[in-house]
């Protein structure tokens, strides 16, 4: 198949949902050969995810998602890019903030992801953040947040403990890196 069969135009869709953190679309799509398609498609605004460390010590949260019926998941610190305009890296540094209380001196653009191409748009913005200092900023009330120090000796180890993707990239990379 060549890149020209594989190419198609949006010919429009509706809503079916439209919530606090995603909404739910029917979009349909036709193919140069004049097949068209539905597909069911959720939009998300985006997130961002920070692998931070003090050169001695990671920095993960372990918090309660349901979704997964996990009450201890580990993380890195992440959020969605929910305020109106912010950059992702301004979002970045708002979350490293108020998941872990931490500032950092430098801050690298590790990579960015589509976390469920099949279904949803959302992107996942990955950052490292090193030279770390405290700062405090206001979590949202409903979080349930542990803030777990890991050696960074013992990388391997949290990788084998982590099950989140945006987690298992932005660990790999450190530990390619």
């Amino acid at each position: 198949m060549s890149a020209a069969d594989r190419r198609f135009e949006h010919l429009g869709g509706r809503t079916i949902y439209d919530g606090r953190i995603v909404s739910l679309h029917i979009e349909r799509y036709r193919f140069p050969d004049g097949e068209e398609v539905e597909r069911e498609v959720i939009r998300h605004q985006g997130a961002v995810a920070v692998v931070a460390h003090d050169g001695t010590d990671l920095f993960l949260v372990r918090q309660p998602r349901e979704v997964v019926d996990d009450p201890d998941f580990l993380e890195i610190p992440a959020g969605r890019l929910d305020v109106e305009g912010e950059a992702p890296l301004d979002a970045a540094k708002r979350e490293l903030a108020e998941e872990i209380g931490k500032a950092a001196e430098h801050w690298e653009p590790i990579t960015q992801f589509v976390s469920s191409v099949g279904v949803m748009d959302e992107t996942v913005h990955v950052y490292l953040a090193t030279g770390l200092r405290d700062e405090r900023a206001e979590a949202e009330h409903n979080e349930r947040i542990e803030i777990v120090r890991w050696p960074l000796s013992d990388l391997d180890g949290a990788i084998a403990a982590s099950r989140d993707a945006k987690t298992l990239i932005g660990l790999l990379w450190l530990k390619a890196r």
